[in-house]
């Protein structure tokens, strides 16, 4: 019984009117504007937490700028009412839970029963996916589990010692059952995250806390709507769906689901990797974090947006580049040739020209850094005082010195907060020098993390293995698709030699690459994103179609394919546009 695998009570909840399932009453207008504040900012209502992390998740995935087509060209968001029933799972040996939430729509569809599992994407929390499954699943009837899979933004505060409640708001240590409650020692300072410090390498347990999902799925619409009961896979179609690293999730659910739970997966942009075929993703994440900002520096690179700081070179990644020469990593006396030295190495560990140039974003927010250490802590199952690299969380001061955080900023936490810092007023800190390169000390920790023959690197690595997806069942319909320009998680690390390895193996997924998409769709309102670009998403909504297609309607598969996409211009984005 799924009820024995929860910590603490099931929380239901009426979404209906002004304050619906898929945008918090917010509508398309809603979510297009700034996010919604909270009546008091030092202690916001669990119904204000919840409209204001909706708006976030869907202000951090879609491009709802005015020149980017959704609601015009591709999807829409409608008034879906209905109920939430949220709580805590925990796997067998887990030491910190993962959340859980169904959302069961009003006109729930009882000849067509549908659920959709879907894990959040990136470090989010648990509505991390509702811009993808929750969009296209909730207005046709079908309802919707969420999971932030080990991950999310239950920031525990260590100066208050309080953490998220299972309502999203603040409750100190004892008081109510929280997300996330670290074990600490007294007097330490500053803010240890889920993903970071739950000491459970949650990657390892992505496909398995997918699979409990869908059983909470499935359990709880037997408490929602007991005159349909009972619910099973045998007669509700059970699709996986999720973008980044929740579609790294769902590829390995597919891989571990020996029960046949799932009907269907539908895999964005996936973090995945299985042995032996492409590479992991703290290899190229740490790897990009030395090299790339020095590579950058290429000429080829100068009118690529956020590659340049006001047109001239930022000083930062020119002492990157003079500090690779004087350790003997890149060759070339002047700064052209260890840009072009950096470039050669990068090309000769598989990255392409493409990714490398829309990787400058990544770079230009430290998001290589960030991911890294917080990885890497993950990894080596790491408590908050003995981060790897010397790392650390905290909250800063108007001086730039680590802080106990403000009441208004922790309130805020659960709502805005990625689920990983940067961001939500939550800085790494640490693996930092004075200089011109201020991080290189942090990022060479990093990646000798990875190359050296250290007790940590070895731990490192076993726990990257304990991270590789499986094979599907032979006959699981599968829809993977990626932008060819993922600057984040290039194509060829992830999906291209995942699908590879599909093929060797006998299996037939439909693989669909995106010319001229990128990872962040939400970039795309930048100056210089839009232009060149096209948002993923769309082909996501699309899959979603050709499966339930399939399932519903027996229709065939279809087609792997290279979509002939043509980028956006200066002007709104057009279907023709999408290589349709």
């Amino acid at each position: 019984m799924i009820e024995r695998e929860l910590l603490g009570a099931v929380r239901e909840s009426v979404h209906r009117d002004h304050d619906d399932l898929l945008s918090a009453g917010l509508g398309l207008a809603g979510l297009r504007a700034k996010p919604p504040a909270f009546a008091d900012p030092t202690a916001p209502s669990a119904q204000q937490l919840r409209r204001r992390a909706i708006h976030a998740s869907w202000a951090g995935i879609a491009d709802l700028g005015p020149l980017g087509g959704y609601g015009s060209v591709y999807g829409a968001v409608p008034n879906v009412p209905g109920r939430e029933y949220s709580a805590f799972a925990r796997l067998p040996g887990a030491r910190a839970p993962h959340r859980v939430l169904l959302q069961v729509p009003d006109d729930f569809d009882a000849k067509a029963r549908c659920l959709v599992v879907a894990p959040a994407s990136g470090s989010r929390g648990v509505y991390g996916a509702i811009a993808l499954a929750g969009a296209w699943g909730l207005p046709r009837g079908c309802a919707v589990v969420y999971t932030d899979k080990g991950a999310g933004s239950g920031y525990f505060d260590l100066d208050s010692d309080s953490g998220v409640a299972l309502d999203g708001t603040r409750a100190q240590r004892g008081e109510a059952v929280l997300e996330f409650e670290p074990a600490v020692p007294a007097g330490l300072h500053g803010i240890a995250i889920k993903h970071a410090h739950s000491q459970d390498n949650p990657e390892a347990d992505w496909g398995r806390h997918v699979l409990q999902a869908a059983r909470f799925g499935l359990a709880m619409l037997e408490r929602a709507l007991p005159a349909q009961a009972p619910f099973s896979p045998a007669n509700t179609r059970i699709i996986a769906a999720g973008l980044s690293n929740g579609a790294g999730a769902v590829l390995q659910a597919a891989g571990l689901d020996d029960a046949g739970l799932l009907a269907g997966v539908v895999a964005l942009e996936p973090n995945v990797h299985v042995a032996g075929h492409g590479r992991a993703l703290y290899d190229y994440v740490s790897e990009a974090a030395l090299l790339l900002p020095c590579a950058l520096l290429d000429a080829r690179f100068d009118a690529v947006p956020l590659a340049r700081l006001q047109g001239a070179h930022p000083p930062a990644w020119l002492a990157r580049c003079a500090g690779l020469r004087a350790d003997g990593l890149v060759n070339g006396d002047s700064v052209a040739a260890q840009a072009r030295s950096a470039v050669e190495q990068l090309h000769a560990s598989g990255w392409q020209d493409a990714t490398l140039a829309t990787a400058a974003s990544t770079t230009t927010f430290d998001l290589w850094r960030a991911v890294g250490a917080t990885y890497a802590s993950a990894y080596l199952r790491a408590a908050p005082a003995a981060m790897p690299c010397g790392f650390s969380f905290a909250a800063l001061s108007a001086a730039g010195l680590p802080e106990a955080a403000a009441p208004a900023l922790r309130a805020a936490w659960w709502s805005d907060a990625s689920g990983i810092a940067p961001g939500a007023g939550v800085m790494l800190l640490g693996g930092v020098e004075a200089g011109a390169d201020p991080t290189r000390p942090g990022v060479d920790c990093l990646r000798a993390l990875w190359n050296d023959a250290s007790e940590g690197a070895q731990a490192l690595h076993a726990a990257v293995a304990a991270s590789a997806a499986h094979l599907p069942r032979a006959d699981l319909p599968m829809v993977v698709a990626q932008g060819e320009q993922d600057g984040l998680l290039p194509i060829e690390f992830s999906s291209a030699p995942y699908v590879a390895a599909l093929q060797a193996a006998g299996r037939t997924p439909v693989y669909w690459r995106v010319p001229h998409a990128q990872h962040f769709d939400a970039f795309l309102a930048m100056p210089g994103f839009g232009e060149r670009h096209v948002p993923l998403l769309p082909y996501g909504y699309a899959a979603l179609d050709a499966l339930w297609a399939h399932l519903h309607a027996g229709a065939p598969m279809p087609a792997s394919r290279r979509y002939a996409t043509r980028p956006r211009g200066a002007g709104a984005l057009e279907a023709g546009m999408l290589g349709w």
